[in-house]
């Protein structure tokens, strides 16, 4: 089994003037290439090791995606420790809470918007250590450390039974956990994906890659930061929000990982620039539609991506056909932070509307409750210092629990009918699976965001936040919209599943106001402790549309 650090050192011995990692500063893209990643990479492990911290010390990493947060990552491992990364955008408190709990002796500090308001979250015995380029420059520089010592020599590896990171998370409700990941986790993780990708959708060496969901996350961590070193790739980054999708163009990844809201928001541009009348027509003409499928895909960045992955959430079938009538196919897969991102994918085989079927070699059922359970070597080996929630995470056969409920067909194809803790009661006394409503609903352009709830009501009802297209009409447009996809989806539910009431919300759900998880998906909980109160006034107010 190959080890990630090995496989860094292979391609800075072999290919060491192949470019490594692409960061832009001030519009100018700054590339890194092997060696000279590796140079800075040893001497920041050469700082880390003067620190005399003891063997296997736990050093966080706060910062938005970027080049030093791969090399940052490389260095804790080279010097014979174990990586937290944080999500960067949360709270003084949330910061404090992991770092205490962990035990993280420094922590890097690098890309991020509002440092200010963390910094008071890093208790005083924590080195810091702060990346250059992002103005931050407390506690010991990266440049300092440059500057002040030698290269690390040699080629030190890690035990695979070693802890790598521990990654903390919440998902869409609770504390956070740290999710413990050993270096054989992560390395059969990353080698079966891409032994298969490879065996079906064959990547070549040194392939392009996006880096801009979280690296926190264990997904980006995988499908774009190992895979890359694995396969001696060239990480490009966005530099801001505004430049993204310039960024993006620039890059032309040859593989290409979103979440089902970057996938909406790409396809809003499109049609805020080509209505989807004139998009169909178009289309519809062989030569002319070639042309425009073509000219979209560059300029979303995505002519030369040779398989596009969708995961983290469900992502509505209509959205893949949409995308599928431009080229662009997209495969979504399943899996989570305690499996290493790894279960199920749609690959050789494809089916709409399912996860896929399970990568080779993993174990998978369906419990008698119908929750989705798997089992392999990628598995974390626990909650750190939590062994009651690790326990209550594992059967007694070795199984994870995912949490999720699913049904899988004659063909081994997993659909995911919902998460068990999402299930509540309407006062009628019956059960309602939200989440598969609320993919029939997202199928509205007009919808952005959408969470089906109905705790103490008769019947449940919808809270929406409407997409920057739905945004532009009128109140008389949004209502017409929501009320016909409504009527052609209540005959489809049972009585009571169906929907009474649409209710548009004030204000966006997002990961700044704690409304969304860092890889953009709802957290149910935090949405109805807000609004739960509100139900009955809402349910018993005229009309189907409401406004908050």
């Amino acid at each position: 089994m190959k080890n990630p650090l090995g496989q860094f050192y292979h391609w800075e011995k072999n290919t060491p003037d192949l470019v490594f990692l692409r960061q832009p500063i001030n519009g100018e893209w700054k590339d890194y290439t092997f060696a000279a990643a590796g140079q800075e990479i040893r001497k920041i492990a050469s700082g880390l090791k003067a620190m005399n911290l003891p063997p296997q010390s736990k050093i966080a990493l706060l910062s938005k995606n970027c080049a030093h947060w791969i090399m940052a990552d490389l260095a804790i491992w080279m010097a014979g420790h174990i990586t937290v990364p944080l999500y960067p955008v949360i709270t003084a408190a949330s910061i404090r809470q992991i770092l205490e709990h962990s035990g993280s002796s420094a922590i890097f500090v690098g890309k991020l918007d509002d440092y200010p308001a963390q910094a008071s979250g890093i208790p005083d015995h924590v080195t810091k250590i702060s990346f250059p380029h992002y103005g931050i420059s407390e506690g010991v520089t990266w440049d300092n450390l440059l500057k002040s010592n030698q290269a690390l020599q040699g080629e030190p590896l890690r035990d695979l039974n070693d802890l790598a990171s521990i990654t903390y998370t919440s998902g869409t409700t609770g504390v956070p956990k740290g999710v413990m990941m050993t270096f054989e986790s992560l390395s059969f993780s990353v080698s079966l994906a891409l032994a298969e990708i490879d065996r079906v959708r064959p990547l070549p060496q040194h392939l392009r890659l996006f880096s801009y969901l979280p690296l926190s996350h264990v997904a980006e961590r995988m499908v774009i930061g190992l895979l890359g070193i694995y396969k001696g790739g060239s990480i490009s980054f966005a530099e801001t929000l505004e430049t993204f999708g310039k960024n993006l163009a620039d890059a032309q990844p040859q593989l290409f990982f979103g979440v089902p809201r970057i996938w909406a928001k790409f396809q809003e541009k499109i049609l805020e620039k080509m209505p989807q009348k004139k998009l169909d027509r178009l289309l519809s003409i062989p030569l002319i539609g070639s042309l425009v499928s073509k000219k979209i895909r560059t300029a979303l960045g995505l002519s030369k991506s040779i398989i596009n992955l969708s995961g983290a959430a469900p992502i509505p079938p209509d959205m893949l056909r949409w995308f599928g009538k431009l080229g662009v196919e997209i495969r979504e897969v399943y899996g989570m932070t305690e499996n290493c991102a790894v279960s199920h994918i749609n690959l050789k085989k494809v089916k709409i509307g399912t996860v896929g079927q399970p990568w080779p070699g993993i174990e998978t059922r369906i419990s008698q409750e119908g929750e989705i359970q798997t089992r392999h070597k990628g598995t974390m080996q626990g909650y750190y210092k939590e062994p009651g929630l690790t326990a209550d995470m594992f059967t007694e056969d070795g199984f994870l629990k995912t949490g999720d409920q699913g049904a899988v067909d004659s063909e081994g194809f997993l659909t995911i009918t919902g998460r068990i803790k999402d299930l509540f009661k309407t006062d009628k006394g019956k059960y309602v699976a939200p989440g598969p409503i609320e993919m029939r609903l997202l199928k509205n352009t007009d919808i952005e965001q959408v969470c089906v709830v109905g705790m103490g009501i008769p019947q449940p009802i919808i809270l929406t936040v409407l997409s920057a297209a739905g945004k532009a009409k009128s109140k008389e447009e949004i209502t017409r919209s929501i009320t016909t996809l409504v009527d052609e989806i209540n005959p489809l539910l049972e009585h009571h599943e169906r929907l009474y009431k649409a209710v548009i919300m004030k204000d966006a759900w997002t990961v700044e106001n704690n409304l969304m998880t860092p890889t953009l998906k709802v957290k149910r909980n935090e949405v109805e402790k807000i609004h739960l109160p509100k139900y009955p006034t809402w349910y018993g107010m005229p009309g189907f549309v409401l406004w908050e």
